[in-house]
């Protein structure tokens, strides 16, 4: 699957930014349903109290409005491809039409086969006027309920997207900084490793600058950190080991842009660059039952100081605000330290590999 297919998949086909939405799924199904039984309560509740409480006429207005409701829901439904085409007001107007014309066309046939038992005659019109004006004005409120609803969750989609940018925008720079400040460090050294590092350099922002959009496929964030550690390498040498144990992550799974290699940049500076003789930095990843988890680790040193840095952990800290915006608090990133090593650890559901992060 190439980057123009992910970013294609991306971008919401018309038919979601209708404000009405899938009335065939079962959520939307259950709220109608339990909105119809107020509704019948109310109508009941509405006539004169008798001494005796007439079940059967409950019964009967339940399944007469039940009717209405689920023979609406169905029509809506199959035709919303088509009115999510036309103006809001004008689709708005054509589902309250739909809706009196069910709720009349209901009438006429409970009325025919006198299931509701014989009406006079002379209500006949009253009935089908007040079924008609009672089914108007609850389509009317429950379209008017759907689009404030829309219109509530596309401001919360646009603030969302400019955050997550705004986070997105604060890495490059701290990823840069650290970056050039890794290759300075070459420059007396070894001038022809530095002048690698800065092709490597190039190379790699050239490929992180180039994809628009917060999610890319796995594979080209491994490739990214792998590009750094490249950098890297010129500098650190043999000090610096890698292990990779990456257990069943497809290709395809989206990630937050630069999420692992921040993660790499924090294990070396603050496990690797202090020490003598270097160490190991693990990589574990695995996706099981729809959970990718990431783990980075690295040597520490739990009775010394480690020397200051001029690194910042703003790195972490944007990594976890995007995870918690994209895929919602059941994202996670923690740190911990035992047994002499320093643990990141990050994890955040992901039901389908081509899933897409919520409200984006």
């Amino acid at each position: 699957m190439n980057i123009k297919s992910l970013l294609s998949e991306k971008q919401p086909e018309p038919v979601d930014d209708f404000f009405v939405p899938e009335l065939c799924q079962p959520e939307a199904l259950l709220s109608m349903v339990l909105l119809a039984e107020l509704l019948v309560l109310v109508l009941v509740l509405s006539e004169p109290m008798l001494p005796g409480f007439d079940w059967v006429r409950l019964a009967l207005t339940s399944l007469f409005v039940q009717w209405i409701v689920l023979l609406s829901a169905a029509v809506l439904c199959r035709l919303r491809p088509f009115m999510a085409r036309m103006a809001a007001a004008t689709a708005g107007a054509l589902c309250c039409a739909i809706v009196v014309a069910l709720s009349v066309l209901c009438t006429a046939v409970a009325d025919y086969y006198e299931l509701g038992g014989p009406l006079p005659r002379t209500g006949e019109v009253n009935l089908y006027l007040r079924h008609g004006l009672i089914s108007l004005i609850m389509s009317a409120l429950l379209l008017r309920y759907f689009y404030l609803q829309s219109q509530w969750r596309k401001q919360e989609q646009a603030e969302l997207r400019a955050r997550i940018e705004s986070l997105q925008a604060r890495i490059r720079p701290h990823f840069l900084f650290n970056s050039l400040n890794s290759i300075a460090s070459l420059v007396v050294v070894d001038p022809y490793k530095a002048e690698q590092a800065v092709l490597d350099l190039s190379d790699l922002f050239r490929a992180s600058l180039a994809k628009p959009g917060s999610l890319v496929p796995w594979r080209e964030e491994l490739e990214l950190a792998q590009r750094y550690l490249s950098i890297e390498r010129y500098r650190l040498g043999e000090r610096l080991q890698l292990q990779w144990e990456i257990v069943d992550v497809p290709d395809d799974l989206p990630i937050p842009q630069l999420t692992l290699q921040p993660l790499l940049e924090n294990a070396l500076i603050y496990g690797i660059q202090p020490r003598i003789e270097g160490g190991l930095v693990q990589v574990e990843a695995s996706y099981h039952e729809g959970v990718f988890q990431l783990c980075v680790s690295n040597p520490y040193e739990q009775l010394g100081e480690q020397p200051p840095s001029r690194g910042t952990h703003q790195g972490l800290t944007n990594i976890d605000a995007r995870l918690v915006a994209l895929f919602g608090p059941r994202a996670s990133l923690s740190v911990e330290r035992h047994d002499g090593r320093h643990f990141t650890r990050l994890r955040y559901p992901c039901a389908r590999p081509k899933q897409e992060a919520r409200a984006l």
